[in-house]
């Protein structure tokens, strides 16, 4: 009996969606043994064009014109000038894989190209957190109403299972209290100023480790991780929210002199993303440079490391932490997103 082929459409080609390329070619013996999944990639969108052929595309030779500096409107079978929404439109698939750049303020071009796929009956992939925080709710109605699925555990901590965890691991349970260390950024720049390296140049260093990018303002402003808890109120604590719900404060105000009397008093400044539940069971949201006590979970984390920590009435507190140097981890999340998608 053939084996039948999982169709793929990629939009964006950045460094989370061409290390997912990557996987899948190292991984293809894994996927067909353990789940009967084999991915075939009939196209792939960047911003200059793409490339489109329902016979199947090798993931190596599309890495490795993105790792030239290429468009993949370069290929044989290239496109130049046509935009995701077209090709979503026209070509046929079974999932979207959708790593375009975030925006924070439309969502776009993400929020449209989901909205299609979704739609047209095509389950989505989203390592892109915008589409998310504009438009949760409606897009998961979108997903139900059509019959298929939309996952996004890449939006949140990159490879750490935050969203799974709270989704189903925590079923049944009532969640009194979330916490996590959801930028890498500006955990990264507060762990270097704890060895007394000054902000601006824990910054810098954070730009040539690649956590930061060129513009670092939505790490340290709090609005990456605010956008974050944006998604796990939606889709885990079932919260309808929005960022202006979240009360946020950045990072640069914090001076050494705070970090040394935090450390004195036993504590440590972390920069926490939290979600209290309140009597009227609403939860109040905030991100905020926070002292915590030394023994706290959060406490302990080095400078690579992101988290989240659930407080819960009947499952105990439950806390994950994952180590993430690199996009891999967030490749990986893709990947483990596409697994469940196949095997549900």
């Amino acid at each position: 009996m053939s084996l039948k082929s999982t169709r793929l459409i990629f939009h964006g080609l950045g460094n989370v969606n061409c290390r997912v390329l990557r996987i899948l070619h190292d991984k293809g013996e894994l996927l067909h043994n353990r789940y009967r999944l084999h991915p075939l990639i009939v196209s792939v969108v960047d911003s200059q064009g793409a490339v489109w052929d329902p016979r199947g595309l090798d993931p190596l030779e599309i890495a490795a014109l993105k790792g030239a500096g290429r468009s993949v409107a370069e290929h044989s079978a290239g496109r130049p000038g046509m935009s995701g929404m077209e090709l979503i439109e026209q070509a046929e698939a079974d999932v979207l894989l959708e790593a375009s750049p975030l925006n924070l303020e439309t969502g776009q071009p993400g929020l449209n190209c989901i909205r299609t796929a979704l739609s047209q009956g095509m389950h989505v992939v989203t390592a892109n957190k915008g589409p998310l925080v504009l438009a949760c709710q409606e897009l998961m109605e979108l997903a139900r109403s059509n019959g298929v699925g939309i996952k996004f555990s890449a939006t949140v901590g990159g490879g750490l299972p935050a969203v799974n965890i709270g989704q189903r691991d925590l079923a049944g349970a009532t969640i009194l209290r979330l916490e996590g260390i959801l930028n890498l950024t500006s955990h990264y720049i507060l762990s270097q100023m704890s060895a007394g390296i000054s902000f601006e140049e824990g910054l810098a260093r954070a730009q040539a480790e690649g956590h930061a990018e060129a513009d670092p303002r939505l790490d340290v402003e709090g609005w990456d991780a605010a956008a974050k808890l944006v998604i796990l109120a939606n889709a885990v604590l079932g919260q309808p929210t929005t960022l202006a719900d979240v009360q946020v404060t950045g990072i640069a105000g914090i001076t050494y002199e705070e970090i040394c009397q935090a450390r004195a008093e036993r504590k440590i400044i972390k920069p926490l993303a939290s979600a209290e539940r309140r009597t009227d069971r609403s939860y109040g949201l905030r991100v905020a440079p926070t002292r915590l006590p030394l023994y706290h979970p959060l406490a302990r984390l080095t400078a690579h490391q992101m988290a989240v920590v659930y407080h819960t009435d009947i499952a105990g507190t439950v806390t994950a932490v994952i180590d993430e140097e690199d996009p891999m981890p967030t490749a990986a999340a893709m990947l483990r997103d596409l697994i469940d998608i196949h095997c549900a």
